[in-house]
């Protein structure tokens, strides 16, 4: 991907890091500082087993930040994917502490020792075009509908806490078979491939990088993806060469709307949409009309952007 910024883009950078931090707690005021300083806004969490979040900024603000992270021992090797966005993608900046940086919500997992083996993107057709691998996207269900691989098992999760419990299910599909799973940035996949491996499955494989990196590295041309691919911060959803995409969020629920789903009429933009609609009140429906009316006014004037924006 071409990492070259116009004069007022935003450097976003997708990183996480397998860790023992036995003193992350310290690691939070500190970090937050570092980032504010420097104007940078988005989320970085932080648990005794290492450090996940997505940044933005301006592009010497991120390398100062990702400089000073690879500069803790523990966290050198971190992995990190770039792209670009034309505005500030977040509203602020937050350190976190937490149980997990990804939450499965299994004692005893292990990435650091049990994951499976890394596949890089140039590779990954390969692995995932042999009809006897099972091919599992371990998102969301809500990620999913956006875009997938050709032949990916969706297990139609609400949540990665759902994702064991589909697993234990679906033991005899997966045992005795080679595996395949991905994930957006690689995060949850070290996760997931740690816990599959638990079960005495031992031929686990997972995408170096995540989708992110897929899309980074594999021409258009060549590529096995359909659709876009989500992602946690105001872009939504990227395409092929991390291109920001055509997706938008609903802003009473936060799931991602494609072009046709915008076109329900059960769609009102800033209170509601075809999947949420049924979940709200109207008095939902009324607080939702009054927010957006206040983000509008906020963008008229040209004010800094309104909190529910």
């Amino acid at each position: 991907m071409n990492l070259s910024l116009q004069k007022d883009d935003f450097r976003v950078a997708a990183l996480y890091r397998f860790a023992r931090l036995e003193r992350h707690e310290d690691m939070r005021s500190p970090l937050a500082a570092f980032c504010c300083e420097r104007g940078i806004k988005g989320t970085l969490l932080l648990a005794r087993e290492g450090i996940n979040g997505t940044v933005a900024g301006s592009p010497q603000a991120i390398a100062e930040l990702v400089a000073h992270l690879q500069a803790m021992p523990e966290l050198a090797g971190l992995d990190v994917k770039y792209s670009h966005a034309a505005e500030m993608p977040f509203h602020r900046m937050k350190v976190r502490l937490k149980r997990e940086i990804v939450t499965m919500g299994v004692e005893d997992i292990d990435p650091l020792e049990g994951a499976g083996a890394y596949v890089e993107p140039g590779e990954w057709n390969r692995l995932i075009s042999d009809p006897d691998v099972v091919v599992v996207d371990t998102r969301n269900d809500y990620e999913v509908k956006l875009g997938t691989f050709e032949r990916a098992i969706d297990p139609e999760t609400a949540t990665f806490r759902d994702f064991p419990a589909w697993v234990d299910r679906n033991r005899n599909l997966l045992s005795g078979r080679k595996v395949a799973m991905f994930c957006t940035g690689g995060i949850r996949c070290e996760k997931a491939t740690a816990y599959v491996r638990s079960l005495g499955i031992e031929e686990v494989f997972h995408l170096k990088g995540g989708i992110l990196k897929y899309l980074e590295d594999v021409p258009a041309a060549e590529s096995l993806w359909q659709g876009e691919c989500f992602v946690f911060d105001e872009r939504v959803s990227v395409a092929h060469g991390l291109e920001v995409g055509a997706a938008e969020l609903c802003r009473a629920c936060r799931r991602p709307l494609t072009p046709a789903d915008r076109l329900s009429p059960k769609f009102v933009e800033g209170i509601s949409c075809a999947a949420c609609h049924n979940e709200r009140s109207d008095e939902d429906r009324r607080r939702y009309a009054e927010r957006h009316r206040q983000v509008q006014i906020a963008e008229a004037r040209g004010a800094e952007p309104h909190i529910g924006s």
